[in-house]
């Protein structure tokens, strides 16, 4: 039976980060067939791991999927004020599984859902540099106005990495402009054109490093194709 690094097992099983799980096994919180963990210990599925006293069950099998969101959604699994979530959208799917990232309420567009941790808690760290591509249609654009999207730029105090601009469209003061940022601070994009003068009235987001949202319908779910997969799986 091929053999994982157990913080690896831990991470797979939502339990924890790879670098949280390394933390509960040198705090002596796992234990593997009745033993206390030491870091470095590998595990087969038959083995019986213990996290604070609690059996870990067998790790589901992995599930990849991408949903259009619509607008109107929160990305939550559950939301105190009893808003929809975009779990409600991917009820027939038989695995249990959880956005990676966020789109905000009004935002639409691609929302990736897993049930593999190490690869959810990989694409959502700031190091990550995937790009994630978006649609804006905004008002108030006068000539010139993308470019002050360019860097340098803050928010918060803080720099922001160099975004990717493209002018898409342009009706009067009305136009759609293209953004690949490779951060996800909050409300980031739609920040980033209120700094240039621009209100949002629409926000897609139609990419996620190479995967594109296409034709995919809104409100609708789909499998990651062998390719997609093994493609997250190589920025890991």
């Amino acid at each position: 039976m091929e053999e994982q690094r157990l913080q690896k097992v831990l991470s797979a099983h939502g339990v924890a980060s790879r670098r949280q799980a390394e933390q509960m096994i040198t705090e002596g919180r796992v234990r593997v067939n009745g033993n206390t963990a030491r870091l470095g210990d590998k595990v087969t599925e038959t083995d019986v791991i213990e996290v604070d006293g609690a059996v870990l069950r067998r790790a589901p099998r992995p599930v990849y999927i991408m949903l259009h969101k619509p607008r109107g959604y929160v990305t939550t699994c559950k939301d105190e004020q009893g808003r929809r979530d975009v779990t409600e959208l991917v009820r027939d799917c038989p695995e249990r599984v959880y956005p990676v990232g966020r789109l905000d309420l009004n935002s639409e567009g691609l929302l990736l859902l897993t049930n593999d941790g190490a690869l959810a808690n990989r694409l959502m760290h700031p190091s990550g540099q995937v790009e994630k591509v978006y649609l804006c249609w905004v008002t108030g654009y006068k000539a010139g106005a993308e470019d002050k999207l360019r860097p340098p730029l803050e928010l918060d105090g803080r720099p922001l990495n160099p975004a990717r601009v493209v002018l898409r469209r342009v009706n009067g003061d009305q136009a759609m402009i293209e953004v690949g940022i490779t951060e996800g601070r909050n409300r980031q994009v739609r920040r980033m054109c209120e700094l240039a003068g621009l209100h949002v009235t629409r926000l897609k987001r139609i990419g996620e490093g190479q995967l594109r949202l296409d034709r995919l319908p809104v409100g609708q779910w789909r499998y990651l194709t062998d390719e997609e997969v093994s493609y997250l799986h190589s920025l890991l």
